[in-house]
């Protein structure tokens, strides 16, 4: 049986602009799309554009499960300033001379902050601090201190280092772990320098498998709804597939269990016509479902 839910399910890429948040880019998508099941992954500060990954209808549940641990940034570092945002939005705390600052500094500053690096959150960032996060803390001016966290920056490459009076602006590409903050790195890099950083331009250029050649403008989607990838697609490209018979997808629909084929991780399950039945995980002798793409009911 067909079910709209189903036919309009599915992950909107969205290239977001500059000055919007991404609750903005989720409600413009809810009347765009004409519904209220609408979510996102993955949020961008408003500052920031690029690659932002919203799920429409029964995709929404798909959001949480997706492997978007990989994330990928063209980003603009100013040396010679450091603000209390970490960005240019921020109010200026110092400014310094970054003009005696070498190109041989700044590569191995960027060398320093590239591998499994320890990062202090910047103090904008939605994490909590006893319950309250610490965006709002900061608002209020309480003083607090956020702990290091273990990340990831696969990739941190200098592209151009322009200099301008006191300042010095380095383009940079990042490859990196979910969870890294690229104004982190700005500030990290102005402070190892002796010269004070912050971020002055951020750009998201991939989410896990989404890249900007998947993305199109919010202007673009309220003119022209239209999803970037049905549910069946986004359930195929995000995670791996296991084929299996009709009966089998007739069984996993009304949430009984598969036998295990020792595959690891959570995976799609495809029946004979390849459509996306339900996301699987395997756990001793069972293999079972951790999202029904199709119930029984909608099938």
């Amino acid at each position: 049986m067909a079910d709209s839910s189903i036919d309009n399910a599915g992950l909107l890429i969205v290239d977001k602009a500059a000055g919007m948040t991404s609750h903005d880019v989720v409600a413009k998508t809810r009347k765009a799309f004409q519904t209220r099941k609408v979510g996102h992954a993955g949020t961008l500060d408003p500052m920031a554009t690029g690659v932002l990954v919203i799920g429409v209808e029964r995709a929404t549940k798909l959001l949480g499960l997706l492997s978007l641990t990989t994330k990928s940034y063209a980003a603009t570092i100013r040396l010679g300033q450091s603000t209390n945002t970490d960005d240019a939005e921020g109010d200026v705390l110092e400014s310094s001379d970054a003009s005696g600052v070498t190109d041989e500094q700044i590569v191995a500053g960027v060398a320093a902050l590239t591998g499994d690096i320890l990062q202090i959150p910047a103090k904008v960032s939605a994490i909590k601090v006893d319950g309250r996060r610490a965006h709002v803390l900061m608002r209020t001016g309480e003083e607090f201190e956020l702990d290091a966290r273990p990340v990831t920056v696969s990739r941190f490459d200098i592209l151009d280092i322009r200099r301008d009076g006191a300042f010095v602006d380095v383009d940079v590409d990042v490859d990196c772990s979910s969870g890294t903050y690229i104004r982190s790195l700005a500030r990290d890099l102005g402070a190892g320098l002796g010269v004070g950083g912050h971020l002055t331009a951020l750009r998201r250029t991939a989410v896990g498998p989404f890249t900007l050649d998947h993305a199109r403008t919010m202007d673009a989607v309220t003119e022209a709804p239209g999803l970037s990838l049905g549910i069946d697609d986004a359930a195929k490209l995000c995670f791996p597939l296991r084929e299996i018979s009709d009966d089998d997808a007739e069984s996993i629909s009304q949430g009984r269990w598969l036998e295990p084929v020792g595959m690891k991780g959570v995976y799609t399950v495809v029946d004979p016509s390849g459509q996306a039945i339900a996301l699987v995980q395997e756990k001793g002798r069972r293999a079972s479902s951790v999202m029904v793409v199709r119930p029984a009911t909608l099938r």
